[in-house]
């Protein structure tokens, strides 16, 4: 390490309730907030599905006034978030806002508290180049994430992640005053998530916790001014420790539960991982997979997942990331083999220091036997992608800046179609 150097890295998190029956006490937190008048955002699914009723009623024995929205769209675009800022801005003023849902709904909240205490638009706040990335002027409302999904860790994290509807392209806002003040995971409210969306999620949760283990370390770069830095610092040893335990409750919980989503064991690993994982990821970042993602689920044209909403195409977040993760960490490989190994140690502890056949090959394979298991599509053209799509998905890719640059390897274009067309068909 020279000395100009990066020597500091920064860590930070959300206060967190966890455990069944801790979203029957978010009264008790809004109380200590001062909060009389609440915004509770979620989605159509999981209103139907009773979890946010549930909230809104204790709220309103405890004399809270509860005003519940679900404008909430699975994958959020420009367009639904405009739409639930507006309604909103009707409805207000609130004094908090409390999310229930996926991360769908948990990043819509995001974006609403945004909006009703800054000004100007959504593409102010959009990270460059695809928007101005302005920071927020003023402090946001207190905001309780209460996640009925374990994957994508949006309860611990600075991002809000959003479709641009008019550029075809997934991307974000990320600031310090959008992470949650206050996550709250219960476990009991995950039990009716689908077995399809159950295996998308748990796939974001193993490449949220695999992307920041393998990042870039946080040593690695020049050193920065305090006000320069970011919360994507990369790989450091606080965030070290979250990742490694959310892939070992993975590597004992992760197949459990696709199979048998009443197993209230395995729901409670998950759930733990999923935050475990955020606690990660949301201070050291990701990378590869994820800047992949954003285009392929951006990108869609007829493809439907299994136990999600049929009435538009979509590539559900965690799949999408997960079709280009083996690829991606087979690239990454030599950046830092003893970490890709180790990573391979925490999925499959039985066979540690045991592997067969090439080291590089190890966690890819890992990867997709654990992809093959669970039901996930075989790849990039089983999702609707071909050749003639790659250097389309390639441009999307490399708008994603503020991750590939938590990469451990320089990001070139031929790298990253490279990636893309050796995904394409995964196996037979």
């Amino acid at each position: 390490m020279s000395d100009s150097s990066e020597t500091v890295f920064t860590y930070a998190s959300p206060r967190l309730r966890f455990g069944p029956g801790a979203a029957d006490e978010v009264w008790h937190d809004l109380t200590q907030l001062g909060a009389r008048r609440v915004l509770v955002v979620t989605d159509p699914g999981v209103h139907a599905a009773g979890g946010p009723d549930r909230v809104a009623d204790q709220l309103r024995t405890h004399g809270i006034e509860a005003v519940v929205h679900d404008t909430a769209h699975v994958e959020p675009t420009d367009a639904s978030l405009a739409a639930a800022v507006s309604r909103a801005r009707a409805a207000g003023p609130f004094d908090a806002v409390v999310a229930i849902g996926g991360g769908s709904s948990i990043d819509t909240a995001k974006a609403v508290d945004l909006m009703l205490t800054n000004p100007g638009d959504l593409m102010d706040y959009v990270n460059v180049p695809i928007g101005a990335g302005r920071p927020p002027q003023h402090p946001l409302l207190p905001l309780i994430a209460v996640p009925t999904t374990s994957g994508t860790g949006a309860e611990s994290t600075t991002i809000c992640v959003l479709d641009v509807l008019a550029l075809e392209v997934k991307t974000g806002i990320s600031h310090e005053r959008l992470r949650p003040t206050l996550a709250v995971v219960d476990p009991s409210l995950m039990v009716t998530q689908p077995r399809g969306v159950t295996a998308s999620a748990g796939m974001d949760i193993l490449c949220h916790a695999l992307e920041s283990w393998t990042a870039r370390p946080y040593s690695a770069v020049p050193r920065k001014t305090p006000d320069q830095r970011v919360p994507y610092c990369g790989a450091n040893p606080i965030a070290d420790l979250w990742s490694e335990r959310a892939l070992t409750l993975l590597a004992r919980a992760f197949r459990v539960v696709v199979r048998d989503g009443q197993d209230e064991a395995a729901r409670a690993d998950m759930a733990l991982a999923a935050t475990f994982a955020g606690l990660g990821f949301g201070n050291a970042g990701v990378h590869v997979p994820h800047a992949n993602a954003y285009p392929v689920a951006g990108r869609v044209r007829d493809f439907r997942p299994r136990d999600y909403p049929q009435d538009e195409p979509m590539v559900p977040h965690g799949m999408a990331v997960a079709l280009t993760a083996p690829e991606a960490f087979r690239w990454t490989f030599d950046a830092n083999p003893e970490r890709h190994l180790a990573a391979a140690g925490f999925l499959d502890p039985a066979r540690r220091g045991q592997w067969e056949g090439e080291p590089r090959d190890v966690l890819p394979g890992l990867l997709l036997d654990l992809m093959r298991d669970i039901g996930l599509p075989s790849g990039l053209g089983a999702v609707g992608y071909d050749e003639t799509d790659v250097d389309a998905l390639v441009d999307g890719s490399l708008k994603q800046q503020r991750l590939l640059a938590t990469s451990p390897k320089a990001v070139t274009e031929e790298d990253l179609a490279g990636i893309f067309r050796r995904s394409l068909r995964l196996w037979d």
